[in-house]
């Protein structure tokens, strides 16, 4: 079945000429419309998030964003394919040994992120290889392979934990035939990223009574459009006006398990780091992370008429220069 194109500068809204920070702000606007925990439509908001997501993981990064770009639209034609990275983030459509492929659906990655990047799941280097058919009736037992892809996780998921459902497609050479099983998988509450979650025995075959590979995918998060991640600490930007920097002010801030109350005292600078303990991340065998909130004084765009007078009396009367020696 012919993989479509997907135009991600149609799917962030912005020009082909967009600058970094364009893109970023683009994502941040359509991922807080469509995050799952915020969507009014969760099915239809997944599928958009998801999306959002590939669009950004692409376009953010220059070496995939030049890539996309050099090839284009005509990214499925021999002569213009570039020989597969094995450093991108996919599912898996690779091939075995003996010549099987593999294809999962539900891990998060759409088959033309998949094939583009060369990245959907591959057998894994180092285990088990299954004997070749044809080779006489004496085959001696062999394992099969084990295989590795790469399944997308939010951090609602990483937070709580959760049970998802995998397609894994397999395509025998030596049938023809297409199979489809369905696999749950697992994802424990504080899994880290580029963990792997094992399946045992969901690899490829053994033979001649030799035991199957397993299955290994490899977490990636979600990248979420309120925060950063380092270890199992978050990062969020602290929006903050003017007066409530200088006058002190109390503020929602959003964090995994919802909004909290935050005192904000007068005198407040930009990139001053409020701490919230245990609303990180949880790990797996201790307490949860933190959460970093860093100041961001943010001004008016715009101006009415009324908001200029009060800021040119205060300019006026101000004996403050923040260019003056202190």
């Amino acid at each position: 079945m012919p993989v479509e194109f997907k135009d991600y500068y149609e799917v962030l809204g912005v020009a082909r000429t967009a600058s970094g920070a364009e893109i970023k702000k683009a994502y941040r606007k359509l991922a807080g419309k469509y995050h799952p925990d915020v969507a009014k439509d969760k099915k239809t908001g997944e599928v958009k998030f998801k999306e959002i997501n590939e669009a950004n993981e692409v376009l953010s990064d220059p070496e995939k964003r030049k890539k996309y770009d050099d090839l284009g639209a005509n990214w499925n034609h021999p002569e213009r394919q570039a020989s597969p990275s094995r450093g991108g983030y996919g599912d898996f459509a690779g091939s075995a040994a003996d010549g099987s492929e593999y294809h999962f659906e539900g891990a998060g990655f759409s088959d033309f992120f998949e094939q583009f990047f060369g990245s959907r799941g591959r057998p894994s280097g180092g285990f088990g290889r299954a004997s070749a058919p044809g080779m006489g009736d004496a085959q001696r037992a062999s394992p099969g392979q084990d295989i590795e892809g790469d399944i997308l996780v939010t951090l609602d998921e990483v937070l709580h934990g959760s049970t998802r459902s995998v397609n894994l497609q397999h395509a025998d050479p030596r049938t023809g035939q297409t199979t489809t099983q369905t696999l749950l998988v697992k994802i424990p509450p504080g899994v880290r990223e580029a963990q792997l979650i094992r399946l045992a025995g969901k690899g490829q075959d053994g033979v001649g009574g030799g035991r199957a590979g397993n299955l290994y995918l490899r977490v990636k998060y979600a990248q979420h459009p309120d925060y950063r991640v380092q270890g199992a600490d978050l990062y969020s930007a602290l929006e903050l006006s003017p007066w409530e920097a200088v006058l002190g002010a109390t503020v929602d801030l959003s964090t995994l398990d919802g909004p909290v109350s935050l005192k904000i005292p007068p005198g407040t600078t930009a990139e001053r780091h409020f701490r919230l303990r245990g609303k990180g991340l949880p790990t797996l065998n201790g307490p949860r992370g933190d959460l970093h909130a860093i100041v961001s004084i943010q001004v008016p765009a715009q101006l009415r008429p009324e908001d200029k007078s009060l800021w040119e009396q205060l300019a006026a009367k101000s004996v403050f220069n923040p260019r003056a020696a202190t």
